[in-house]
């Protein structure tokens, strides 16, 4: 008889396996990385590229780039690619982040014949119209105008130019950089950045020979690099002043409140552990932060706190909003828990919860093959293989409570953290 009164029991995870891709370089240069899963009705093409900079360094046009690559070629309009991609049931995505522009494909199998040519034009024919530019920054224009007004926004904007300076991290957006956008700028950096040498293709599902071929005609047989690729190296500007920094909004309800410091990247042997100790102190619902500020205090519905890696930095920040009354108050709470990491060990009962939670979601986090998919990239982009997975269970498996302790020290100081409030402090 099925037992309805006894929970079913914990099992370890020994080990977690990331699936291996097949490596190769087309003639031209273009780096491909093959997912195979044979399965999968869906395939999923991602062309990834490097963000290219020139100094001040303005991660505005690289954005803005992103997203007029669908806006219109040599030979179709905007809503002709909108409408052939649409007719296959396929999706056609920019992405951009700090350190990458990309370009994904969604499609079935069996159109895959039919939507690749439209992809080939997007990336070798892309026209940047002005007319279409010219929305694009009245809309963003507007957007920011909007932004502006929320004191969460205006927080991080606050708190990435402190920590990065007028850097690709740091230079916020303003009406002046969006009104200095021009269709010459755009199609420069479209024509060095957009280029095979410059990116690599993750290409995942059902990756059959013909699928391959047709990958190869378009985008290695037809497809050349123009341009010489010149790399401006990341030199970061990020303040020393650690006073708090208070941004007054007198009508605000809420104070957004923004902490953190430079930290370490992946690449650093302390990286996993480091994110252990972050889980435990502000990473997932059941953290301390949470726990004591949600809900011991009740200042807040969501407060967390977050170790993120880019390609040349690496940072830790707390984020918050409370009411207005709690701003000073929850500033104390939040030195208190670090001092406490800092000053006291962990019992073994939460280490335990929080290695199980950071196991148990990687673990739940590869439902599919694009999910190995996003694994490898965090870490090839980081210049390391799928071993890093190994080490990084392992360390989870295995650290302590005063290894937690020296980390809070060493990483944790709360005198060193930038601090951001936008709205009041009572």
């Amino acid at each position: 008889m099925l037992n309805r009164f006894d929970p079913p029991a914990l099992k370890s995870i020994d080990e977690i396996q990331i699936e291996k891709p097949e490596s190769l370089v087309f003639k031209n240069g273009l780096q491909v990385f093959l997912f195979h899963a044979p399965e999968q009705e869906l395939l999923k093409a991602e062309f990834v590229f490097k963000n290219l900079f020139e100094k001040p360094e303005n991660p505005t046009r690289n954005s803005a780039l992103s997203s007029m690559l669908k806006e219109g070629t040599i030979k179709l309009s905007s809503a002709e690619i909108a409408s052939q991609i649409d007719f296959y049931g396929a999706y056609l995505v920019p992405e951009f982040s700090y350190d990458h522009n990309a370009l994904t494909l969604y499609t079935l199998n069996k159109h895959v014949h039919s939507v690749l040519p439209v992809v080939h034009e997007v990336l070798t024919a892309a026209q940047i119209p002005q007319k279409e530019l010219d929305t694009y920054i009245r809309n963003n224009k507007q957007s920011l105008q909007i932004s502006l007004e929320k004191s969460d926004f205006v927080a991080r904007r606050a708190f990435y130019n402190q920590l990065f300076g007028n850097t690709r991290y740091g230079r916020s957006v303003t009406e002046g950089i969006l009104d200095g956008l021009t269709r010459s700028d755009l199609t420069q950096l479209y024509k060095k950045q957009i280029q095979p040498q410059n990116g690599v293709l993750f290409l995942s599902g059902n990756i059959s020979e013909e699928t391959l071929d047709l990958f190869r005609n378009y985008f290695e047989n037809q497809w050349d690099g123009t341009e010489s690729l010149e790399y401006t190296p990341f030199q970061s500007e990020g303040s020393q002043f650690l006073d708090l920094q208070v941004i007054q909004k007198p009508d605000a309800m809420q104070s957004s409140i923004r902490l953190g410091k430079v930290s370490i990247q992946r690449t650093h042997p302390d990286y996993p552990a480091l994110q252990f100790v972050n889980t435990m102190f502000g990473g997932y619902f059941g953290s301390r932060l949470m726990g004591n500020i949600r809900e011991d205090k009740g200042y807040t519905y969501s407060i967390g706190s977050m170790l993120a890696n880019l390609n040349h930095a690496g940072f830790l920040s707390i984020s918050t909003d409370v009411g207005t009354e709690y701003t000073k108050a929850t500033l104390a709470e939040i030195q208190k828990e670090i001092e406490k990491l800092q000053q006291e060990k962990a019992s073994e009962k939460e280490m335990e919860l929080v290695r199980n939670y950071m196991l148990g979601s990687m673990l739940g986090s590869l439902e599919s093959i694009f999910s190995h998919v996003d694994k490898f990239k965090s870490v090839f982009f980081s210049g390391l293989d799928l071993g890093y997975y190994h080490n990084y269970t392992e360390i989870i498996k295995e650290i302590t409570p005063e290894q937690v302790q020296d980390l809070a020290q060493q990483y944790l100081g709360f005198d060193d953290m930038l601090k951001v409030v936008v709205g009041e402090v009572k």
